[in-house]
């Protein structure tokens, strides 16, 4: 029984509840029941016969039963993993003189609200040893996770930011320090930051994920930056140098003579900043655009063109 125990934890201690949900540690009560009844369906032994699906339906109700109640979460939050092995009264009893009180019942036993639990078994797991006369024992705060949003704009300069997120303790402001060039899904750390432990225990750290929001003139591939790029006709025809907003400043583009809708023109170094490496590549994609209301100048010139020029972009060959 023993092993079995010993087992069961160091299987938990392997769990995260939200990867196994898949669900970021901001979630709300309803992202998580919402992930929860989708899994459930997924991997249910009554329409799922994957030998490994019953395994996997009892990881999402664990997952589930320990996240969707607001006081095991915070527990979980917390503590991490081990968070069942932390009797629910650890902080009145660490404040009143730290450390495990022992009752009247067998040695090693702690009696609180109607049971007995056996302290030997209980952290030796835990810390690696026993506890009985042995010194106070501390429990590290477990590491948190949260999202930061970013425009192109700010992942491309980087820099210092403000930010508030909400937490067990109420909303809390954080000073984070960006790197030029962070990447989707890439994670910044604040040391210390996260879940706080047991008194004089060192607290979690706090962990972002960044997510770099949709743009509407710019598009992420890697470092590479994707953007179009309008030209006149008279500029497509004939070649031009025109100016390019960019996430680092204004570039000049040189458009060859003769460029059609869709030409890529490649501007080296000029994608998202690599801080240990070649920095990406900006492509200017470029877009013919005729004037919407040409004045009557503009259509006798157009009309003109037409009746000098033999070219059909429709023909074959």
């Amino acid at each position: 029984m023993a092993q079995d125990r010993a087992k069961d934890r160091a299987r938990d201690r392997m769990r995260d509840y939200y990867e196994v949900l898949g669900v970021p540690r901001t979630a709300s009560d309803e992202e998580i029941q919402q992930a929860y009844r989708k899994l459930a369906r997924r991997h249910h032994p009554d329409i799922n016969k994957d030998p490994e699906a019953e395994e996997r339906f009892k990881d999402v109700n664990e997952a589930y039963s320990v996240l969707a109640d607001p006081r095991t979460r915070a527990r979980y939050d917390r503590f991490g993993p081990d968070f069942r092995q932390i009797p629910e009264d650890y902080d009145e009893r660490a404040a009143a003189g730290g450390g495990v009180r022992f009752g009247q019942g067998a040695p090693g036993a702690y009696q609180g609200a109607g049971f007995d639990v056996d302290f030997e078994d209980l952290f030796g797991g835990l810390f690696g040893g026993g506890v009985r006369g042995g010194p106070r024992r501390t429990v590290p705060g477990a590491d948190q996770e949260a999202g930061l949003e970013l425009t192109v704009e700010e992942a491309y300069r980087g820099g210092r930011r403000r930010i508030s997120l909400a937490g067990p303790d109420g909303r809390r402001d954080y000073q984070v320090d960006v790197p030029r060039g962070v990447r989707d899904g890439q994670r910044i750390r604040l040391a210390g930051e996260g879940a706080r432990g047991s008194p004089d225990a060192p607290a979690g750290d706090l962990y972002l994920r960044v997510r770099i929001k949709p743009h509407e003139r710019y598009r992420l591939e890697g470092r590479d930056i994707h953007v179009r790029l309008p030209v006149t006709p008279w500029e497509a025809a004939l070649g031009a140098t025109v100016p390019l907003p960019t996430p680092g400043g204004t570039a000049k583009v040189t458009v060859p003579p003769g460029s059609s809708s869709g030409r890529r023109l490649r501007l080296r170094g000029e994608g998202m900043p690599h801080p240990r490496g070649a920095d990406g590549d900006l492509y200017a994609e470029v877009r013919v655009m005729v004037p919407p209301r040409p004045t009557d100048r503009e259509r006798r010139l157009f009309e003109d063109l037409a009746a000098a020029s033999d070219y059909d972009p429709r023909r074959q060959g």
